[in-house]
């Protein structure tokens, strides 16, 4: 594996350097702060849904909370916002784009409304503990690490489309094997993007600091964080199926 060069290890030195170094980590930041203010939406849209009969029978079977006609179009529609985000990033404002992901986190929360009736309370955060850990723990080895993981992109992409193949199969064959071998390829796989994920958006700063085009960085910022966001969504989703309590 390539050694990642650093700011210093590119030959930029002195008080350029410093400037850069201190603009990554105000990105960073940023990036941090908009995917945990996503995830805290996406939790609070799906725990008042949840949670109240009356709004999950709008998407859902409150019984066998099987998916309606909106409950399918709430189900794939994040899927379809992700295409219009990135076909709308070039021609909004960064102002728009975080309005945007705030938006999208919103929708993400009305289809996971269902897991704080089909599992416990308690699984739930428990699971939730586990996945910020962890999530943490690999964002922060993909933004420490001097090796270059960008040839990880194609094999993760390729298992994304995989596992989301496999999915809807198993919406009609009902197999337990094949929902179980998602799960545990799900978590393997945004594992790896996660890393992978933080990693590219490092490198995609070091490389455009240069040209200090704060609109594009402000851009840049929601887009990494709407790639984190999703990274620990999924995650999440799959470490609940393999470890959550159902009710």
């Amino acid at each position: 594996m390539a050694e990642y060069d650093t700011i210093r290890a590119a030959g930029v030195s002195g008080a350029r350097a410093a400037q850069i170094d201190e603009g990554l980590r105000a990105h960073m930041n940023k990036v941090y702060a908009t995917m945990s203010v996503g995830t805290l939406l996406t939790f609070l849209v799906a725990w008042a849904v949840g949670s109240n009969a009356n709004l999950l029978s709008v998407f859902r079977d409150p019984v066998t909370l099987q998916p309606n006609i909106l409950g399918w179009i709430v189900m794939f529609a994040p899927l379809g916002m992700i295409f219009l985000f990135s076909g709308l990033l070039n021609r909004i404002s960064a102002a728009g784009a975080q309005l945007f992901f705030y938006g999208f986190a919103s929708v993400m929360g009305l289809s996971m409304a269902w897991i704080f009736v089909a599992f416990t309370g308690m699984s739930i955060a428990q699971v939730f503990l586990v996945t910020s850990i962890a999530f943490a723990g690999l964002s922060l080895w993909g933004y420490t690490t001097k090796k270059d993981i960008s040839g990880w992109g194609s094999f993760l992409i390729m298992g994304v489309i995989g596992l989301v193949v496999a999915s809807l199969i198993n919406i009609w064959l009902q197999s337990p094997a094949i929902y179980f071998a998602v799960s545990i390829l799900g978590v393997l796989i945004f594992a790896g993007l996660t890393a992978y994920d933080t990693q590219k958006i490092k490198n995609t700063y070091i490389q455009h600091a240069a040209h200090a085009d704060q609109e594009w960085l402000g851009k840049a910022a929601i887009m990494g964080a709407l790639e984190l966001y999703l990274d620990f969504i999924n995650m999440f989703m799959f470490l609940l199926q393999l470890l959550g309590n159902r009710e």
